[in-house]
């Protein structure tokens, strides 16, 4: 019997999970010339029913990704999105999922280029529960690593081959006894978590590193935005500098994977009172209501994957 997951989308077919293979020649392979999205469904016991968050968006992201790395892919948004959905139902999830769609080269050559090689777009899920233990707060460290620049690889595509500048950042952190890694620009300024934005509440205020400090204009980040505003907290996008990180009175990272995770120290520094403060505190169960359907706010972010295929 097949479990959620076995089943993946390759190049405009349903398949097994191990029926679509790459060679080792592939380009995506050598140089990581592919672009990603990481979409999160989570299943409601009440309705029945298996939720994904901003699954348009995403998808309309990873196009402009496709673009931005001139991978050829013209796809439009609409078919991707019934692809996505019925990919979630074919596996019958009833429990939250991960859903991983890409666009990547999958061409045999080994130059260096973009153009004139051949894409494919595909996709598959896994069962995902919490990314990361946020109950008790997370600790941080400021990375010696830099965030990519934008003008070396484009900060606000996914890019495959990026994630390295990510990876170098957390297993760094995590070999130092910390939970995740905050980056800075080349400059000096806040840019972003290794693979989250961050938010810092001073005053009330909520204040979020401006799209041009390298950062990925997260979706869940532009959620966070919709859902302050809606709610009456004050936010601001601006350059933030690394003492702020340290004086603010309360931290936050935010993300598909991590969701809304509460950060309660930095660099051996208690953020505010040690534990989730409460602007956070009010974010995170707002925005967890709203993704799991518990509450009618925000139900442009739900698209519901049942009933469909064998859901």
């Amino acid at each position: 019997m097949s479990e959620p997951g076995d089943v993946i989308y390759y190049d405009g077919r349903f398949c097994g999970r191990y029926d679509a293979q790459l060679p080792i020649t592939a380009h995506v392979v050598n140089y990581g010339t592919g672009c990603f999205e990481g979409i999160r469904a989570y299943w409601n016991e009440e309705q029945e029913q298996l939720l994904v968050v901003l699954l348009r968006e995403h998808l309309q992201r990873l196009l402009r990704s496709a673009r931005i790395l001139k991978l050829d892919f013209d796809a439009e948004v609409d078919p991707l999105v019934e692809s996505c959905l019925e990919l979630l139902a074919r596996n019958g999830y009833r429990s939250d999922a991960y859903l991983r769609p890409m666009v990547m080269k999958v061409g045999e050559t080994i130059q260096v280029k973009l153009t004139g090689i051949p894409t494919v777009f595909c996709a598959y899920t896994i069962p995902m529960g919490d990314y990361l233990e946020t109950g008790r707060g997370l600790s941080l460290t400021v990375s010696a690593w830099r965030r990519i620049e934008d003008n070396a690889i484009p900060a606000r595509a996914k890019v495959n081959g990026s994630y390295v500048n990510a990876a170098l950042a957390s297993d760094e952190a995590r070999e130092k006894g910390f939970d995740e890694a905050l980056m800075l620009t080349s400059d000096g300024h806040l840019a972003e978590a290794s693979s989250a934005n961050v938010f810092l509440v001073q005053d009330g205020t909520l204040i979020t590193p401006e799209p041009g400090d390298d950062i990925l204009i997260g979706l869940t980040r532009g959620a966070i935005l919709e859902l302050a505003r809606h709610d009456g907290i004050p936010v601001r996008e601006r350059k933030v500098d690394r003492s702020e990180i340290y004086a603010a009175d309360e931290v936050f990272l935010c993300g598909t994977g991590v969701q809304i995770g509460p950060v309660t120290s930095i660099d051996g520094r208690t953020v505010g009172l040690g534990k989730p403060g409460p602007v956070t505190t009010h974010v995170q169960e707002r925005y967890l209501s709203a993704v799991r359907g518990r509450t009618t706010d925000f139900a442009h972010w739900r698209t519901p994957v049942y009933p469909r295929g064998n859901g």
